[in-house]
């Protein structure tokens, strides 16, 4: 689901094995605390959703444009999230983590008094910037003050259930405050949590740092974020004017320059954001790409999905909300299952058996219709679909450690949540555009009444549905043809996190 986050206990960005002399005698209300600012993190990537059908409505943004309200958010926090994890080691965890808590909070309140859609768009993006500094720097803080395996183990159990459940939460809550309240709520709602979390934190949580060399590669993560988020401008520019336009084409093509210095920048870099070594093993590379179509075809049809039910079933949005949790329900169910397979069947043989589930719970998604049955389609397609992603997100965190040395570690974990959070970023922009070209495609010839208005927007969902589902057929192909791992040389410990 969208936000999903993979990562393992002992790749969280810390050093491996740095000397703690011994276990901090509040880790485990220092856990709670930390635990309270994930889910700050893990709610804004549902509750926005459910919101963002009355927040388009009432800052008159457009179809096209509406996606950076999703997209701001991932491709900054994607985009940084290695070097806030740099960051965090160097410059001191509990630091950056209320640093992170701190910004995070105020740029929520920019957003949840946004007057028009731009101020919306900037707010997600600083979001994103802070995110990218809370996130690991919290993952960080939880493998420095649990030093015990088994300790260690019950703390990651919590995180991630945290994070599991917090997509859940943010479908429910998001659709009471909208209902109830208003969508700024969605927003204004971390203000509190951060209060809550920060006011525990500086007393409670242990300051830690990592040793050695603190160069950041800087121009690394400014080189890649650009190129990301002008590849994402390119695909809107290509909703309002066309793929053929002058300017789509410019803006993609300085996009993917970009990303290609960012490969030259860390081929050349003494300290690089993301070793080029992380990316060349073939099973690790083959399990990012993955990740990416994952991502990208998942994140925007779930978000027209939640729209679906607004526009055209005439659902509140804590129906809406609650109509989604199927998704969440599907993967929650697979990947306790796939936890047990993996060490029995091995990666390929389960991430295969994902990839044709969600295929089939996407292809039932595009016989979508205006008075279509939620228990006889929409229940089941979401449960698969569900079930689907649960398989293949297990065995995708454990891929991403395949082979990685200790000091390697937390970059190769943090870039499995890169490709997650970039795939989703682009794929929300390719989706909504072939959303928007095929609404107006479908009423050039056709005279603007309400049904055929209706009818157009039913194939504008259906549409997106079909390339999301095209997309997470390529993820299952890259795993056909890139994925050589045999089974017994696969870790099993990573723990995955829906958020």
């Amino acid at each position: 689901m969208p936000g999903t986050t993979s990562t393992s206990p002992g790749a969280s960005g810390a050093p491996g094995g740095e000397a703690v002399a011994a276990a901090h005698p509040r880790r485990w209300v220092a856990l709670a605390v930390i635990a309270i600012a994930q889910l700050m993190v893990v709610l804004d990537a549902t509750i926005v959703n459910i919101a963002l059908p009355h927040a388009q409505a009432d800052l008159g943004i457009s179809d096209a444009d509406r996606q950076w309200v999703v997209t701001a958010y991932t491709l900054t926090f994607g985009g940084l999230l290695l070097l806030g994890g740099r960051i965090a080691d160097y410059w001191g965890r509990k630091r950056a983590f209320l640093v992170g808590m701190v910004g995070f909070a105020l740029a929520s309140a920019v957003g949840g008094l946004a007057t028009n859609g731009a101020m919306l768009f900037a707010a997600r993006a600083l979001q994103g910037v802070f995110g990218a500094l809370l996130a690991p720097a919290a993952l960080a803080l939880l493998t420095v003050l649990f030093t015990e395996t088994r300790e260690r183990a019950k703390a990651f159990a919590v995180y991630g259930a945290i994070a599991g459940g917090g997509s859940a939460v943010g479908l429910l809550l998001g659709g009471v405050l909208t209902e109830y309240a208003s969508w700024r709520w969605c927003l204004l709602v971390n203000i509190l949590i951060a209060a809550v979390a920060l006011a525990a934190a500086i007393p409670l949580v242990p300051e830690s740092r990592a040793h050695g060399n603190t160069r950041y590669d800087v121009p690394g993560a400014v080189v890649v974020t650009a190129g990301l988020v002008l590849l994402v401008y390119g695909f809107t520019r290509a909703a309002e004017n066309g793929w053929s336009a002058g300017s789509t084409l410019a803006f993609i093509a300085i996009g993917l320059v970009l990303l290609a210095a960012f490969v030259v920048i860390e081929l050349r870099s003494q300290h690089p954001l993301l070793p080029m070594r992380i990316l060349l093993d073939r099973n690790r590379g083959g399990a990012y790409l993955t990740s990416t179509l994952i991502g990208a075809g998942l994140f925007g049809a779930f978000l027209f999905l939640t729209i679906y039910f607004q526009v055209v079933l005439r659902y509140t949005p804590l129906e809406a909300g609650l109509a989604s949790l199927p998704v969440t329900a599907g993967v929650l169910v697979a990947a306790g299952g796939a936890s047990q397979l993996l060490p029995r069947v091995g990666a390929k043989p389960l991430m295969l058996s994902g990839a044709v589930l969600a295929v089939a719970g996407m292809v039932a998604l595009t016989q979508v219709d205006v008075d279509t049955s939620f228990v006889a389609l929409l229940l089941p397609a979401q449960l698969v679909l569900g079930l689907g992603l649960g398989f293949t997100f297990v065995p995708l965190s454990s891929l991403a450690l395949y082979g990685v040395p200790e000091h390697d570690a937390g970059a190769a974990s943090a870039t499995l949540n890169a490709t997650q959070q970039v795939g989703g970023s682009l794929g929300t922009a390719l989706l909504n555009t072939m959303y928007t070209s095929a609404v107006a495609d479908y009423l050039v010839s056709r005279a603007p009444s309400p049904e055929n208005q209706v009818k157009a927007l039913i194939t504008g969902y259906s549409t997106t549905f079909a390339w999301g589902a095209g997309l997470i057929l390529l993820a299952g192909l890259a795993t056909l043809v890139l994925i050589r791992v045999r089974r017994e040389d696969v870790p099993t410990g990573g723990a995955v996190h829906m958020g």
